[in-house]
């Protein structure tokens, strides 16, 4: 039985936590071939006293401050501790099923893989209604395109990205450690570098994680802004983009501003705005009617096309003044603000 190295980033999920840990110690995965090494982000709730809690009591459970408060650091600072033959990259918001470590490992070998994930099943954080169309936004084509993991498929297959995936321990000596300038989309770019090394990545589809998505919409569009913010960047260091995907709500953005502006001197510009964003909410409405009805919640009318706006112009939105941050100007420090307000 080969040993693994389970790492979590974290920072103050103090509702999550503890569920995450014990998803994961009642996996079939025998413990004496794994570890699992959190790193905390220097909470500012109870975080780090629940999993000091789990390191009294379970031995091949470790626990480390990340000063750095930067998810890349806290997943190098735990490689640079694991000691076993395959390295999987959790994340504290999600709960996972027993057999989800045994499978990664039996595919990642038989598949030759240097990553293997399973899919999301998206589920609101709480009861509130936005909580519930915010769940659906995040596991929609509409919302988040062709990205499978989010949307679902039927077999294994290779893929771009997946998340949560497990990776052997020597792929790192041969491409190297998670980049620390990105403060979103490390995964994106590191898995990227794999494919660009000539390495395959496969998804899982019959592997299901629980992930709890946020439960504002400020929250959402932060979270899809930074990702727009840091793809340019990603862009950048892999020599090209990775999806087309990535180039739908920057063209969104780019023809709504430009829209409105122009259409301040020309009406023919004026009525071809109107037409995209008339298009545009027709189709939000179609969706959210059919999935307030699938529900039973008709708030879902009107909360499911903010939550798909909230997606399509932060990202958007977040790819521009990364275009300017990084490209342009060519600048690639950190924007500290960004990095505490995943939750």
């Amino acid at each position: 039985m080969l040993k693994i190295s389970i790492i979590i980033p974290c920072y103050n999920e103090e509702l999550y936590i503890s569920n995450c840990i014990d998803s994961i110690i009642s996996s079939e995965y025998p413990i004496d071939q794994m570890e699992l090494i959190l790193v905390d982000g220097m909470s500012t709730d109870k975080t780090y006293e629940l999993i000091e809690g789990y390191c009294q009591q379970y031995s091949f459970i470790k626990v480390f401050k990340n000063k750095k408060r930067i998810v890349s650091y806290a997943l190098n600072l735990g490689i640079m501790h694991a000691t076993g033959d395959y390295i999987v990259r959790l994340d504290a918001h999600c709960l996972y099923p027993k057999n989800y470590l045994s499978r990664l490992v039996e595919e990642a070998t038989r598949l030759k893989a240097d990553n293997v994930g399973g899919l999301c099943r998206t589920l609101p954080a709480d009861t509130n209604a936005v909580s519930q169309a915010i769940a659906i936004g995040f596991s929609h084509p509409l919302g988040v395109g062709n990205s499978l993991f989010r949307i679902g498929c039927d077999s294994i297959q290779e893929v771009d990205t997946v998340p949560f995936g497990c990776f052997p321990r020597n792929l790192f000596n041969r491409i190297g450690n998670f980049d620390v300038e990105l403060v979103r989309n490390q995964d994106d770019e590191f898995n990227a570098r794999i494919r660009k090394n000539g390495g395959k990545i496969f998804i899982i589809p019959d592997l299901v994680i629980d992930y709890f998505a946020r439960n504002s919409l400020r929250k959402s569009y932060l979270m899809f802004y930074q990702y727009g913010l840091f793809k340019p960047l990603v862009n950048k260091k892999i020599g090209g983009p990775a999806s087309v995907r990535q180039f739908i709500p920057l063209l969104f953005v780019v023809f709504l501003i430009t829209g409105v502006f122009f259409s301040f001197f020309s009406p023919l510009v004026l009525d071809l705005t109107i037409v995209l964003m008339f298009s545009y909410l027709l189709v939000t409405l179609i969706v959210a009617f059919k999935k307030s009805v699938e529900y039973s919640n008709f708030l879902l009318m009107f909360l499911l096309p903010m939550v798909f706006f909230s997606i399509h112009f932060g990202y958007g939105w977040g790819y521009i003044r990364g275009i300017f941050k990084f490209r342009m100007f060519r600048n690639n420090s950190i924007n500290k603000s960004l990095i505490v307000s995943n939750r």
